[in-house]
């Protein structure tokens, strides 16, 4: 198979691909290996749309709907199309993208705003419901129209770019400068299409606008956007599943700034944060899907298309072999010339593992708003905790300071609801966020951690919120023992919430523990509730417990509450309480808590008040002490135990845990975990500030003196020890 290559000119394409890629490209699809693999998959997809007539509706539905996906359908199908018409120098893939394109010119200047618009929307589109999805259009439009621009008339060049490209980049930048000033990824999208069509179109103003705000000042912009959605570690404020969506118009508009300007060196800004950003994004992920903190779909992971083309584009800057790592998980290679790169270099067995590693992912543009704390073991089994002492996350944030999750052997243990919504699914509110994201999943209740008098963190305010953070007081990472401190005096007024998090393992690695101890302090007495949302099926509790089977109702009216049904509950004597489930990846957990005999636990389903069915159908028991001015919850989260229905086959179903105790000693605190064998896995840490790898602790436990430096340290002992 033979094609005639594209003459390089003066017109070629220079946004994410330029003619150097271009020819490059040419010479690799007569090659075997990935690259041609995914030549010919694309070309067959155009192909196929080649022998269709094309479709351009005018807008009538919201997210999810015909119109909605037929202009998603467009706009990637005309960028592929450019792609081939670069690569093949066939005129057909040219054609057919003109053809769409004077169809959008006719058609887009009468265009009113979307019939769907949310009412009162301030960013509300033409195309589509909303002005984001506008930009997202153009981003890939423009490009399209970049690669093609060789092939069309003066005539046809002149009617596309005044009748839609030119009207779209206005909407997007002058007629909607709230959304385009904003710091927040809809202004990043917005800033991305304007500034790449500046460049297409010879519009030196639209680029600089793009950059520094409409008025040119740098209080809007991308390089605002830069400077203030990422923290220096490359951490984006509203959490995983938005740095994913918005590393999309970061890297495709920094690398079009690289090919036309490389000597503003946009891959070097702030200590060269996109490609740090590009970096947290993977790693802020588990089993290839994403933490899902904040609004986040569970479903999204690593080898979604915006982290493909930012490992690519990464790749093109760093040549690190870490990456192709991932690109290899991610399985998709892309027609350009960084995916070039990137497909070779697998073709060649060039990649070195990517190591996920524990890593305090730093909140705020400074770097002091809190921080992501990803705790990370690969023995016994790879297992991850996330700890959420992060700022609020702008309006995709949700009120749950000090919450955590956690992952053991693939699977999600405890859990996070993320977003109440369908993505673009029309029946369910157009695609859009439901009314229980509000009611429900933003909610404190919603998460694992504690609420107080049913109350959400800041009684729900953003406003309030977004001023608020966690303080970071320490991090501590070592060979068995990793752990993470943090503490909130303004989630509720009068009280200081202090919640310290570790992952440890038992020296010989056949043994892990999870441990939680939260510290609540308050002026007045309060109902404090520490919930606990799992994956799995409820096994078995050492207590007795009282399960409602003929009627059951809400756990309260409000703040997320109203949607959880009571199905059971338990009041546990003073001692050990332990409630013990089963996973989908066959594996037990027990939670263990130490309680003193003041303690209720309450078993709840989510689904209450929900006359749509909008919300999942998930588990949680909450741990609840009534009147209280102060208390500290203790538990352990003990992985153990494998069945196997296929076999029949079930092993170390109980839970090996027979005592827990928790002792402070000035600025030392002592978990001890007592095992059926005899032995005992006590955990030892100072809170103390300063503390460093040399400093020294010294303590009693059970008449005998132990001793360690730095941070924490698991002592194992053994029965003849105690």
């Amino acid at each position: 198979m033979t094609w005639s290559p594209l003459a390089a000119s003066a017109t070629s394409p220079n946004l994410v691909i330029n003619a150097a890629d271009v020819d490059a490209m040419q010479g690799a699809v007569s090659q075997p290996g990935r690259f041609r693999t995914a030549f010919l998959a694309v070309k067959a997809d155009v192909d196929a749309f080649l022998t269709e007539p094309f479709s351009v509706p005018l807008p009538t539905d919201a997210g999810g709907g015909y119109s909605h996906e037929q202009h998603k359908k467009n706009y990637r199908l005309m960028y592929d199309a450019g792609v081939l018409y670069q690569i093949t120098g066939e005129r057909r893939y040219a054609d057919r993208v003109r053809d769409m394109l004077l169809a959008y010119a006719k058609m887009y200047p009468d265009l009113p705003l979307h019939p769907k618009r949310r009412p009162g929307a301030k960013n509300p589109g033409k195309l589509f419901w909303q002005s984001l999805n506008e930009a997202v259009w153009l981003v890939y439009t423009i490009q399209a129209y970049d690669l093609i621009r060789p092939s069309l008339s003066k005539e046809d060049a002149r009617k596309i770019e005044n009748g839609v490209l030119r009207p779209v980049a206005r909407f997007l930048s002058e007629e909607s400068p709230a959304t385009f000033n904003k710091v927040h990824n809809h202004g990043t999208w917005l800033t991305a299409a304007v500034g790449m069509t500046g460049y297409v179109l010879d519009e030196p103003e639209w680029v600089e606008k793009a950059l520094l705000g409409l008025d040119k000042s740098g209080k809007g912009g991308f390089l605002r956007q830069l400077a203030e959605l990422f923290s220096p570690d490359g951490y984006y404020t509203e959490g995983p599943y938005y740095q994913r969506y918005a590393l999309m118009p970061f890297v495709t508009f920094a690398k079009a700034i690289d090919n036309n300007q490389p000597e503003r060196d946009i891959f070097g800004y702030r200590d060269r944060i996109l490609l740090k950003a590009v970096d947290s994004t993977i790693q802020l992920s588990y089993n290839g899907r994403f933490f899902p903190i904040n609004d986040a779909i569970k479903n999204k992971g690593i080898d979604t298309p915006e982290l493909v083309l930012g490992v690519a584009i990464s790749y093109g800057k760093t040549g690190d072999a870490r990456l192709l790592d991932i690109a290899r998980r991610q399985g998709e290679t892309l027609l350009t010339g960084d995916g070039l790169k990137v497909a070779q270099d697998l073709d060649a067995n060039k990649q070195t593992a990517y190591p996920f590693t524990s890593w305090v992912f730093r909140d705020g543009a400074k770097g002091d708003q809190g921080a992501l704390v990803v705790l990370r073991q690969q023995a016994p089994d790879d297992q991850a905790l996330v700890f959420k002492p992060t700022a609020q996350g702008m309006g995709h944030g949700h009120f749950d300071k000090l919450s955590w999750q956690f992952y053991d052997s693939g699977a999600e243990v405890v859990t996070d609801y993320g977003a109440a919504r369908f993505l673009n699914v029309e029946a369910k509110n157009g695609g859009r966020y439901l009314p229980e994201n509000e009611s429900y999943a933003k909610q404190t209740i919603a998460h694992n951690t504690l609420v107080i008098d049913e109350r959400s963190h800041f009684d729900g305010n953003l406003k309030i919120a977004n001023q608020k953070h966690p303080e970071l007081l320490f991090f501590h990472a070592g060979d068995n023992v990793k752990i993470s401190s943090a503490a909130i005096d303004s989630a509720y007024p009068g009280v200081t919430l202090k919640r310290t998090m570790a992952l440890v393992q038992t020296p010989d690695h056949q043994k892990s523990f999870a441990i939680d101890l939260f510290d609540v302090q308050a002026d007045r007495k309060h109902q404090l509730d520490l919930p606990l949302h799992y994956n799995g099926q409820l096994i078995d509790t050492n207590f007795n417990l009282y399960a409602y089977t003929d009627k059951i109702s809400a756990l309260g009216s409000k703040n997320g509450y109203q949607h959880l049904w009571l199905r059971g509950r338990g009041e546990p004597e003073q001692g050990l309480a332990q409630i013990t489930w089963l996973n989908d990846n066959g594996r037990f957990y027990t939670y263990s808590s130490l309680v003193d005999g003041d303690i209720e636990i309450l078993f709840t389903e989510l689904g209450a008040n929900d006359p749509n069915f909008n919300l999942r159908s998930e588990k949680a028991f909450l741990t609840r002490r009534a009147n209280a001015r102060a208390h500290t919850f203790v538990g352990v989260l003990e992985p153990h135990g494998e069945y196997d229905p296929a076999r029949e086959f079930t092993a170390q179903s109980e839970s090996q845990i027979v005592g827990i105790t928790h002792k402070r000693e000035g600025t030392l605190q002592l978990l001890s975990i007592a095992l059926k064998d005899g032995s005992t896995q006590l955990l030892a840490f100072n809170d103390a500030a300063g503390i460093t790898d040399k400093s020294v602790s010294h303590f009693d436990f059970d008449g005998n003196q132990y001793t360690f430096r730095g941070r924490a340290e698991l002592f194992s002992i053994s029965d003849r020890e105690n």
